[in-house]
C-alpha cells in the first residue's frame, strides 16, 4: 500500500510539473477577441463613468503593479487606487482610444498586450489635454473576467 501511495504521489508530482499544451489557433482567436472586448469595455466605462470605472478592470491581488506615465518605478494596487480616487474629480470626461493593439495569449488565463492610444482628457474647467500613449501589460483571467495585472503606460513625445 505504501508503495502504491508513493508511486501515486510521484505520478502527480511529475504530472504537475509538465508543460501545459500549447494553445490552438482557435483558442488564441477566442482569447484575443475576449480581451479586445474587455479593453473596449474598459475605455467605454471610463468615458461613461470617469476614472473610478477603472477599478472594475484592475486585478486587486498583491501581484498587481503598474508604472504610470511619469513614474520610473512600479506602484502597487493601493497606490494606483489612491491616484485614481484623487484624480477622478478633476476630470469631466476622458476619451481613450487604441490606435494599435496587439494581444498575445500565453495560456488560457494569461496574455500580454501592447498598444498605442490617444487620450483626450477634459478637466472640470473645460480644458482638453490630448496625449499619445504607449502601453504594455499583462492581463489575467479571473472568475469575474479579464483583469489588468501589471504593465506600464508612457507618454509618447513627438519626434
Amino acid at each position: 500500500m505504501t508503495r502504491f501511495l508513493l508511486a501515486l504521489c510521484s505520478f502527480f508530482s511529475i504530472l504537475s510539473c509538465s508543460q501545459s499544451l500549447p494553445l490552438t489557433e482557435s483558442e488564441k482567436k477566442i482569447i484575443i477577441e475576449d480581451i479586445s472586448q474587455t479593453l473596449s469595455n474598459y475605455y467605454n466605462d471610463i468615458r461613461k463613468s470617469g476614472l473610478n470605472a477603472e477599478f472594475k478592470y484592475l486585478d486587486s491581488s498583491s501581484d498587481f503593479f503598474w508604472v504610470p506615465p511619469g513614474y520610473s518605478n512600479a506602484i502597487s494596487y493601493d497606490s494606483v487606487a489612491i491616484i485614481l480616487k484623487q484624480s477622478a474629480p478633476k476630470y469631466r470626461y476622458i476619451d481613450n482610444k487604441f490606435v494599435s493593439l496587439q494581444i498575445i495569449p500565453l495560456t488560457k488565463e494569461l496574455a500580454t498586450y501592447t498598444g498605442s492610444l490617444q487620450s483626450a482628457m477634459t478637466d472640470t474647467s473645460g480644458n482638453v489635454l490630448t496625449i499619445s500613449l504607449i502601453e504594455t501589460g499583462v492581463i489575467i483571467k479571473r472568475q469575474e473576467g479579464w483583469k489588468l495585472l501589471s504593465g506600464q503606460t508612457s507618454i509618447c513625445t513627438p519626434k
